[in-house]
């Protein structure tokens, strides 16, 4: 079949027309899943160069991880991970050393990978091994001191210690993330070279798991074929025997799957489409807030976004809800509003305390010596331009009343990373996502350093501090303190202004039951059944 021919079936998703003959696919719907997205990964693997965020879907399903997040229910029955659960999954048990700078993990000693050999503990060091041996793992596995080879151990062929140069409590929920998938490193070296000795552009096109589910066909980009693993030993047995994950670009086409009743769920829907399908008896949207969030950023070492004054006077000019209806139709959990000065609570992001006043925006514009206003560049990229394009043109028209003039640069796919590391750009739209929950955490990563993700270009002494200071703080009182402090000063100098977390929205059939979220955002088909 002909990637054009298969773009072309529309809404016509019938089993007899979406797979070749040579696919097998289970028919019976109480066995079977068939799911849709717009996205289509590019690799097998969860972390090599230039792998997207679709290929999760596989690796979260074909690999095991040593450990793993639990599942809270919410009070509508959806399944949310909960960060402050960490549970064993390949490792039955593991436990901290006293001084806390050692974990030792006992694997399961039943375990076997998907080609029936054992999973070993020197597997799991070759696969953590090359976690920090790749550019991209390091930079995350450095958030938990992990950056070294010799930091994973082999005490015995079925357990495995990580040591640590100091204790760093970001060790273990790294260790539960995406990129520490555990490797048949058996299969793996076999297409080893002496150019790529882990393997990692073989690993690219091709699985070595032993998760829950293996891969039995692949047109990778347009569909892959998922089968249960029956010899899993490292949780309950997936309530499907297979899933067929197939990739339809156009919304309105997996929309009208989704009401024919041709695919079991739908990925990435519209905020429109939802609104929609919210109206339809015969399917369900689950709608839940991410851990990602989008935001409006300005260069604090730029003039005149440099002056505290005209930061302040941006961020009581927005007019937020109606941004927030115009892009996402009001999903998602706002992260404007809410109470000026000294927080509550340590949670972040949280509301910074800015709502819609004019008056207080010209007052700060004129403090600024900026009565006049000035003239600005607001950029966004094209690949969120159905979010970013509502935002910006309310937001240029909201600023025009204070005396901002606001050009829009709408900058080519793929390029405004490259803009935001150089810092270049002044004023603009973007979005990121925080794997792990911590609050220091998320400041080191965003109002930190001088890396693309430092997105306000933040520079406060007192705040760099604090940063440093509470990365291995062990009182809570002190940390709570240190980081109420912190989020005091980045509501007041406002480097970024949060916006909200916009809402991963599923629809489905109303018979499959059990979806729960993760934090990378893509389908964990291990959880869901057939009511």
């Amino acid at each position: 079949m002909k990637r054009r021919e298969f773009l072309a079936l529309g809404g016509a998703l019938g089993a007899a027309t979406m797979l070749p003959a040579k696919w097998a696919f289970a028919q019976s719907r109480a066995n079977s899943l068939r799911v849709l997205s717009e996205g289509a990964a590019n690799s097998f693997d969860s972390f090599s160069v230039g792998v997207n965020r679709n290929s999760l879907q596989i690796t979260w399903n074909v690999y095991d991880r040593l450990i793993k997040f639990g599942y809270k229910k919410r009070d509508d029955g959806i399944g949310y991970y909960d960060y402050f659960d960490i549970q064993p999954e390949l490792a039955e048990s593991y436990e901290v050393s006293e001084d806390k700078k050692s974990i030792t993990f006992h694997l399961r000693k039943d375990a076997v990978f998907h080609d029936g050999s054992p999973v070993t503990a020197d597997d799991v060091k070759w696969s953590l091994d090359r976690v920090v041996a790749s550019r991209i793992g390091l930079a995350q596995f450095t958030t938990g001191s992990m950056t070294e080879a010799s930091q994973f151990v082999v005490v015995d062929p079925h357990t495995v210690r990580v040591d640590l140069p100091q204790p760093d409590r970001f060790a273990l929920p790294n260790l539960a993330l995406t990129y520490p998938i555990i490797v048949n490193s058996k299969l793996a070296l076999q297409h080893a070279t002496d150019a790529d000795p882990l393997a990692s552009e073989w690993l690219k096109s091709n699985p070595a798991g032993g998760g829950a589910y293996k891969v039995a066909r692949a047109n990778i980009g347009e569909r892959i074929l998922f089968e249960r693993f029956a010899d899993w030993k490292s949780g309950e047995l997936p309530g499907f025997e297979q899933v067929l994950w197939q990739t339809v670009p156009a919304a309105e086409s997996r929309v009208a799957a989704l009401i024919k009743g041709d695919t079991d769920i739908a990925q990435d829907l519209p905020p429109k489409d939802v609104i929609e399908l919210l109206k339809n008896d015969n399917v369900k949207v689950v709608g839940v807030p991410t851990s990602s969030f989008q935001f409006i950023g300005m260069n604090n070492q730029i003039a005149p976004f440099n002056d505290l004054r005209v930061r302040q006077a941006i961020a009581y000019a927005l007019p937020y809800e109606a941004m927030f209806q115009a892009a996402l139709f009001g999903r998602g959990e706002a992260l404007y509003g809410g109470k000026p000065g000294a927080p509550e609570t340590t949670k972040f992001p949280q509301p910074l305390g800015y709502s819609t006043d004019l008056d207080k925006a010209r007052s700060l514009m004129a403090e600024s010596g900026h009565a006049d206003g000035f003239d600005t560049t607001f950029s966004f990229e094209l690949s969120l331009a159905t979010v970013a394009e509502p935002v910006a043109l309310l937001l240029q028209e909201a600023l025009g009343q204070i005396g901002i003039r606001v050009t829009i640069d709408k900058v080519p796919a793929g390029q405004l990373g490259t803009l935001l590391q150089e810092k270049k750009i002044p004023f603009y739209f973007e979005g990121s996502t925080s794997y792990l929950l911590d609050p220091d955490y998320f400041f080191r990563v965003f109002y930190y350093g001088d890396t693309r993700w430092n997105f306000g270009a933040y520079k406060n002494p007192e705040f760099i501090t604090l940063v440093d200071k509470t990365r291995y703080e062990t009182d809570q009182a002190v940390y709570d303190a240190d980081i109420k402090r912190m989020i005091e000063l980045v509501k007041n100098e406002i480097p970024i202004i949060l916006l909200w977390h916009p809402s991963l929205d599923t629809g489905m059939v109303k018979s499959v039951e059990n979806y729960s979220y993760t934090f990378h955002r893509q389908l964990d088909f291990r959880p869901l059944t057939r009511g």
